[in-house]
């Protein structure tokens, strides 16, 4: 650790990068990362300075997710009580507020860039916001414009289970990078598999078995490949174009996080005692 962030009386819950614009390296004067806290404040670091740049309350509850738009223009955030707020960087407002997941925590905020009328409307970006209650939704969105329009919205079945969302496995949803229009989500359910949604056709296009529940997912950006933790491993499921599967068995207890580096080389998997780094051969 080179330097270290301001320290706050409340707990950070969650965290994100601001994308580096397209085609060009990250310069260290002008990296920032976002961060939501456990009193319902997003508040954006300059990495550089080290130093708090920006603060805002657009929460009542604890964050539990955070991201920014793909241009880092809007910053998107989650909270406990299944409210997503969208707020500018620049100005320091909240532009949007979605009461769609309320009741249920938000586990997981992804933006990706789209085809100009892809799924016939309008705007530059789409985003998914998944909840604890396995409900997922999709929009379309252009922020300059201030248009934000819900293009699906996807509810999976699960047998009864213990009262209370933290005793269930998360529910996690990642848009696909190597097949367009088509997003992944695994969670607690009628099984335990991971779902390929379509969302042109509006259908489940294939399952893959998984051998527990999932407790962390993530898709690599260079090759077909996914990585999912359970308790004390990672595993890469059998992919459609390889047909393989790995196991990344060094954990003692479950790998809460599990993130592919920018290039798809490298794996980064986190659990209560260990953060591990693996290099992925052939990717």
């Amino acid at each position: 650790v080179t330097s270290s962030l301001p320290i706050s009386l409340q707990s950070c819950q969650c965290l994100a990068w601001k994308p580096r614009p397209a085609g060009l390296w990250p310069c260290p004067s002008e990296s920032h990362v976002v961060a939501g806290y456990s009193d319902g404040t997003v508040r954006v670091f300059s990495i550089s300075r080290t130093e708090m740049e920006l603060k805002m309350h657009p929460h009542a509850a604890a964050l539990t997710a955070i991201t920014y738009s793909t241009d880092g223009e809007m910053i998107l955030s989650g909270g406990k009580d299944g409210i997503v707020a969208v707020s500018s960087p620049r100005t320091g407002m909240t532009i949007h507020v979605l009461a769609d997941h309320k009741g249920s925590p938000i586990t997981v905020l992804q933006c990706t860039r789209k085809q100009y009328q892809d799924f016939g409307v309008e705007g530059g970006e789409l985003w998914l916001a998944a909840s604890s209650d396995r409900r997922v939704s999709v929009w379309a969105s252009d922020w300059l414009q201030d248009k934000c329009e819900l293009l699906d919205w996807l509810s999976f079945p699960a047998p009864a289970g213990p009262e209370g969302f933290d005793s269930l496995p998360p529910s996690l949803a990642a848009f696909c990078p190597w097949e367009h229009g088509v997003l992944v989500y695994v969670g607690f359910g009628m099984q335990k598999e991971a779902l390929f949604y379509s969302l042109r056709k509006k259908q489940v296009l294939r399952k893959i078995s998984l051998p527990a529940f999932a407790t962390s997912l993530s898709l690599s950006p260079a090759a077909p490949f996914m990585a999912i933790g359970f308790g004390g491993e990672c595993r890469a499921p059998p992919s459609s174009a390889t047909g393989e599967t790995s196991d990344f068995a060094g954990h003692d207890d479950t790998v809460h996080l599990c993130r592919f580096a920018p290039s798809g080389r490298r794996l980064l998997t986190a659990s209560h005692s260990a953060v591990l780094v693996w290099e992925l051969t052939g990717a």
